[in-house]
């Protein structure tokens, strides 16, 4: 029998905070902002890994931008 180890697709809006270091009001507006992509499943809200990726590599950008 082989095991099958299934990685998760979605992230719930308090992982990316926790992933981010950042409080939950302040991720949920980032998302609300359209700032982090997210989509509606039912009444949640569901992110991408690679959209918190996104998020984080604009933001580095944006430091890069602003020290030259």
């Amino acid at each position: 029998m082989t095991s099958v180890t299934i990685q998760r697709k979605w992230h719930t809006t308090a992982e990316v905070a926790e992933m981010l270091g950042f409080g939950l009001s302040k991720t949920k507006a980032l998302v609300l902002s359209g700032e982090i992509r997210s989509v509606k499943i039912g009444r949640n809200r569901r992110i991408l890994p690679a959209w918190v990726d996104e998020y984080v590599n604009r933001c580095a950008a944006d430091a890069e931008r602003s020290a030259a």
